[in-house]
């Protein structure tokens, strides 16, 4: 009895190394594996080739990663690229933009130096000529989008467009614009300078309420 068991154990000793063997030395040594146990020997051929189609897959992956990594470097450097020539873009747009507008002024300010040469003494002339220049300055803000923002008394005040400098005794209701001390103006929806405004106390129209 106890020969035959010491004989089992040996048997199964065996057949565990000779798995051990068969994981590095491929289904050559599963044919060893089976003259102790032809089932197991199956097993270690199914797992030896589970393993290599593991180590396939795994080679694949790698190859895809490696891809993967080069096309993103490349993304990335054209998208840096690109952003760099978006910037040139725009601070050529913007140099443009520039001095398209220097050079509309250019003749206004040719006006006011005309205007401060001027020596006759005339004022009603001297008034007259900057007034021209005044209405061209006006065209050339109004190409450009400019608005001007000059509330009428009234008016209720706005924290964005309007700059409440004090508040006044007057006919308007409470709070609302009274007068205007300096416009403001606008440019595409933005506010350039805020308007510049006294309010009503509202004192008047109480008396006229009255």
């Amino acid at each position: 009895m106890t020969d035959d068991a010491d004989g089992v154990e040996v048997e199964v000793e065996d057949a565990e190394d000779a798995v051990d063997e068969a994981a590095d030395a491929g289904p050559s040594l599963a044919e060893r594996v089976a003259e102790y146990d032809e089932s197991l020997a199956e097993e270690v051929a199914d797992v030896v080739s589970d393993r290599n189609e593991l180590a396939e897959t795994v080679e694949d992956l790698e190859a895809e990663v490696e891809d993967l990594t080069e096309r993103l470097q490349r993304t990335q450097a054209d998208f840096q690229n690109y952003k760099k020539r978006a910037k040139r873009k725009q601070e050529e747009v913007e140099a443009r933009a520039t001095e398209d507008l220097v050079e509309r002024l250019l003749d206004v300010r040719d006006d006011l130096t005309r205007a401060l040469d001027e020596e006759s003494g005339d004022a009603d002339s001297l008034r007259e000529g900057v007034e021209m220049t005044k209405r061209e300055l006006d065209r050339v803000f109004e190409a450009e989008g400019v608005a001007e923002i000059a509330p009428e008394p009234g008016t209720e005040t706005d924290p964005h467009r309007h700059e409440v400098m004090l508040q006044v005794d007057g006919d308007e209701p409470e709070g609302t614009v009274a007068e205007v001390y300096r416009p403001g103006y606008e440019m595409g929806g933005k506010v350039l300078r805020a308007a510049q405004v006294t309010v009503s106390d509202g004192s008047g129209a109480d008396e006229s309420g009255d």
